[in-house]
């Protein structure tokens, strides 16, 4: 059952979200650490992990009530799973992330219908924000096109990955309309014109049921539809959904703190020469999470200044998280050049922070053109 969760509760207890977190923390030691080599090499997908953080209420504490939301619980409870697999953080962003759009939507009944289901972990899915966020940037055209029809829309395209899906998930998707506005709906993997086409082994986060989407002639009833027109809806949402991410940059980063002080005892004298120390790390991570936190309590905020600040905190966090899965390879030595071993596995997720929607450098790009 989805329990709603509250940041205080009595001064006699803890807050629900610090219940919720020790549970996710829990979970993630029972469910999800005995399958991370799994989920690494043989592109296991995390669902009973997941499962169990939803029914901690992860995807639910940080979805709005009376138009307020604050997203730092969703950001520490991806962040518990991050230190141990960054394939089932992001399957958490996926989750989190279309729940906070059916939620943020004024499709009452589809937030009524499908919200409750998306937040207590009943149904499953992801969102494709790489086409839109590059899109509303001028770096790319739309990939799914609709004609109008009654009762609804046709969409054809294609969407180059799209994560978190299978049988029975849903995955929500931005579309251009017939009059060159856009729209936003969710749909199902199983509805008929949908096809799921697997990338190829991907250098790290094969568990993620990640696919090429491709649409041929789908049907999008206008019950369905989380916005039509979308601009107004997207500018409410998109601070929320690049914020979501900061959990899998937190919790690569400690994993990654965690390998350089394993380290220590038997480097110290060598590993001492090496441009990033355990401390500073630990120092800079303390601060990207306070600065993300602190921006994810108001997402509806609508100030420029703040937009800035969301995507100057993801860049940082994303250039954190590489810059520590380098160094603790080499805090490493020579374990960190085994194939197999935890320092390779991180620097391979890492990998994927770097080119993940959005992008490092088209994080860059959009504050250069901020600056304008």
């Amino acid at each position: 059952m989805l329990r709603v969760l509250r940041m205080r509760a009595d001064s006699d207890g803890p807050s629900g979200l610090d219940a919720m977190l020790q549970e996710v923390r829990a979970a993630a030691a029972r469910d999800l650490a005995p399958l991370v080599r799994r989920i690494d090499e043989e592109c296991l997908y995390p669902e009973a992990p997941l499962r169990s953080f939803a029914a901690a209420g992860a995807f639910a504490t940080h979805l709005p009530v009376a138009g307020r939301a604050d997203l730092g619980g969703a950001i520490r409870a991806a962040a518990e799973a991050g230190e141990h697999c960054l394939s089932t953080a992001f399957c958490m962003w996926c989750q989190g992330a279309l729940a906070f759009a059916v939620a943020c939507s004024d499709n009452a009944a589809l937030r009524a219908d499908l919200g409750p289901r998306l937040a207590s972990g009943a149904v499953l899915g992801g969102i494709a924000l790489a086409n839109p966020l590059k899109t509303f940037a001028g770096l790319s055209r739309l990939s799914l096109a609709a004609e109008r029809v009654a009762g609804g829309y046709r969409v054809s395209g294609s969407l180059p990955w799209v994560s978190n899906l299978g049988p029975g998930h849903r995955f929500a998707a931005v579309f251009e309309r017939p009059a060159g506005r856009f729209a936003m709906t969710v749909l199902s993997c199983d509805a008929e014109g949908v096809q799921l086409v697997p990338p190829g082994r991907l250098l790290a986060l094969g568990g993620t049921r990640t696919y090429t989407v491709k649409l041929q002639n789908v049907l999008v009833a206008d019950e369905d539809l989380l916005a039509d027109p979308i601009e107004a809806y997207f500018r409410r949402i998109r601070a929320g959904l690049l914020l979501l991410q900061a959990g899998m940059a937190l919790g690569l980063g400690r994993a990654c703190l965690q390998l350089m002080r394993d380290a220590a005892q038997p480097r110290s004298l060598v590993n001492g020469q090496l441009a990033l120390q355990p401390r500073e790390l630990a120092d800079r991570l303390d601060a990207l999470e306070e600065e993300a936190c602190l921006l994810a309590a108001t997402p509806f905020e609508t100030d420029p200044v703040y937009w800035r600040r969301v995507l100057a905190v993801r860049l940082a966090l994303g250039e954190l998280a590489v810059e520590a899965a380098q160094n603790a390879l080499m805090h490493c030595g020579s374990r960190g050049f085994v194939g197999d071993g935890e320092a390779q596995r991180r620097l391979r997720e890492a990998a994927f922070l770097a080119v993940a929607a959005p992008a490092l450098k088209h994080l860059r790009w959009m504050l250069a053109e901020l600056q304008c």
